[in-house]
């Protein structure tokens, strides 16, 4: 059943286009990807879906018994902003969510009064009345939501202290998070997410993978995350051009479909082009014989040329930025030492304790883990903005550091973008600068903007253009792809897999590093210095075998350690090849009294869960950290029976 229709939109500010004639329709169960440059009209498209703003042509058609979900990239906190006013002090995070469900906490308070008539002794009315409410409070979900509003932010990052905090105490990256827990509760018909995934850590954003893939509902998502957009969607709307076109399939699909379909018209423009200057050369050749046969033949073929329906030449793609590192002087063969870091911030548990590492040369090196772990703080040490509470951080030889701030604070608010980028390099040309600026979209009067007003994205671009000028071989980036379209983040891929030095990263773009990474530091909560270093034996998949390591180290742990027992299939002698065979029957043993074991921990988990479910159904219905707790150990006891099965295959 088709949930929205969006039917020719068309949209002009002045004699600037925006939008020309989109449209698309979505069933109840679609999952919309909407991609394309920073400035083409998504957020706008997103608008006018919302009625916020009007469309000069076509409409959009939403059921009225419709609703709607929303999260925006700009003002993902604003609503609850202004929906807490001074009460922002007084309201924690928690409560927050409970807000989301004003009617079942208006319906509680009513079953409460009415309660309290029926024990002074009301009327058989009154009691009616309390179970009619009763009965639909409950149908509503009134004795789960306040677990669910728990055990939601607890998946999205939150743990139990910072539910507690006051929402004004909160980040940014907070609220947002918050903002997103809040639509996700509503379990709205239709969920319109703008970058969702920003301020998310790999494990979050992989929980919330998991749970839009499960939505039974509408989705349309605005996002520049790759990755995020190939699990999830089954559609793609690419919008470039002022227009856009819908596709089946996630991000990569979709792509490369559109590729195909610019490739096929172009040829097809490129045969009709030959076509018709081959029809005009004989047309003009039979004009110069001039006689009448010919001149009857010449507009013949004239009157064909000009009722034939001509296949337009496909516009190139939106102009990407371009950039080249240019490494100076060969740094030596070890470029970072980090000896036994120790780090806490004042009044905090330690961040880091005994941690060590070396870098080398060449090396592109990719910090991860999740929110809290220190990936930032160990890039502030690495560049000395920081001073470590015990070890040391050196430098190799010949070691110069180009350094990206993740939050662009190394840009001055007053400058204009020619300013900001000159002012760092003065010996440059004023053709130079601009040049530099031109290649990261920056052109005409474009240079002359404020830097305080520019764009989360141009704020990237314009710190890229700085970095791009400067003199290094190490270069440390703190979240570059955050902000930058899918256009930029490729061009900024194949910039850094050119780049002949040393790259240390922090990111959460599992595209990026899918693409980039030789080596990954997993760093594991709480961290104090725990790590995982993986090298990456095949370039261009560094995240996806780090899953698959992950996924074997969980598996190994799950194991008892009699399993673990590696087996040498290799012997080559009688006696190895014998005592390849015992091995083999022991082991074979030992995996039935295995699975036989696991058959044993099925029932036993089963029926924790059946009691589980009757509890939260009942005792523990109103205590929202009991329903929390009860909760998590649910998904615990299902992922285990889970990996019961599939290894016993019951």
């Amino acid at each position: 059943m088709t949930v929205i229709s969006v039917n020719n939109i068309s949209l002009s500010f002045g004699v600037n286009e925006i939008l020309r004639n989109i449209s698309f329709s979505l069933n109840e169960n679609d999952k919309l990807g909407i991609v394309g440059v920073n400035g083409c009209g998504k957020s706008t498209l997103l608008s006018i879906i919302l009625s916020d703003r009007e469309a000069d042509s076509g409409n959009v058609y939403i059921s009225k018994q419709t609703s709607l979900g929303v999260l925006r990239q700009n003002d993902a906190f604003l609503a609850v902003d202004e929906e807490l006013g001074d009460n922002a002090t007084d309201t924690t995070a928690l409560e927050v969510m409970y807000r989301t469900f004003s009617d079942l906490i208006a319906q509680e308070k009513r079953l409460q009064e009415l309660e309290a008539q029926l024990n002074n002794g009301a009327d058989e009315r009154t009691a009616t009345a309390f179970s009619e409410l009763n009965d639909r409070f409950i149908a509503n979900g009134g004795l789960e939501f306040r677990g669910r509003c728990a055990s939601t932010l607890m998946k999205m990052g939150f743990d139990r202290e910072q539910m507690e905090l006051p929402y004004s105490a909160l980040s940014g990256g907070q609220k947002t998070r918050l903002a997103l827990s809040r639509e996700l509760c509503r379990e709205p018909d239709i969920l319109l997410l703008d970058e969702p995934t920003n301020h998310l850590d790999i494990e979050t954003l992989a929980w919330l993978e998991s749970y839009l893939v499960a939505y039974k509902k509408c989705v349309i998502i605005i996002s520049h995350d790759r990755y995020f957009l190939d699990r999830i969607t089954n559609k793609t709307l690419i919008m470039e051009h002022k227009s856009a076109k819908l596709y089946d399939g996630g991000y990569t699909v979709a792509m490369q479909k559109n590729k195909e379909e610019t490739e096929i018209q172009l040829r097809h423009y490129k045969n009709q082009q030959k076509e018709i200057e081959r029809q005009e050369a004989y047309i003009e050749q039979q004009r110069a014989w001039n006689r009448e046969r010919n001149i009857i033949a010449a507009e013949s073929r004239l009157k064909l040329l000009e009722k034939m329906e001509r296949v337009e030449r496909p516009k190139e793609a939106p102009k990407a930025i371009k950039m080249k590192f240019n490494s100076s002087i060969e740094s030596g063969s070890e470029v970072l030492t980090i000896h036994s870091l120790g780090f806490a911030y004042e009044g905090a548990k330690p961040l880091f304790s005994d941690f060590s590492l070396l870098v080398k040369k060449r090396d592109r090196l990719f910090f991860v883990g999740a929110n809290g772990t220190g990936k930032s703080t160990l890039i502030k040490l690495i560049i000395g903005a920081l001073t470590p509470s015990s070890g040391y951080i050196e430098a190799g030889t010949n070691v110069k550091v180009g350094y990206y701030d993740q939050e662009n604070q190394n840009l001055t608010n007053s400058n204009t973008v020619l300013d900001e980028l000159w002012n760092a390099y003065p010996a440059l040309t004023e053709l130079k600068v601009r040049s530099t600026l031109a290649s990261f979209r920056f052109v005409g009067e474009d240079v002359f903007k404020s830097v305080a007003v520019l764009s989360g994205g141009e704020r990237a671009r314009l710190t890229l253009a700085k970095l791009l000028l400067s003199d290094m071989n190490l270069l440390i980036l703190d979240e570059p792809t955050n902000h930058l379209d899918i256009a930029s983040r490729e061009a900024l891929e194949e910039a850094l897999a050119e780049f002949d030095g040393t790259i240390i990263t922090v990111s959460h773009d599992r595209y990026f590093i899918d693409k980039l990474a030789t080596r990954i530091i997993d760093i594991i909560p709480p961290t104090e210095g725990k790590c995982r270093d993986f090298a990456v034996t095949t370039v261009g998949e560094g995240y996806s075998e780090l899953c698959r390591e992950r996924e074997r180290l969980a598996l190994l742990e799950s194991v008892p350690s009699s399993q673990s027992t590696t087996i040498d299939t290799s012997a080559s002698s009688g006696k190895e090849q014998y005592l390849a065979t015992k091995r083999n029957l022991a082991e074979q043993k030992k995996r039935e009294r295995y699975i036989e074991k696991l058959k044993k921990e099925a029932e036993t988990l089963e029926a924790e869960l059946e009691e589980i479910e009757e509890i939260m159904q009942g005792e523990a219905a109103t205590d929202y950290v009991r329903l929390a707790e009860l909760d998590t150990r649910k998904n615990e006891i299902e992922e285990r029976l889970l990996f019961i099965y599939e290894e016993t295959e019951i």
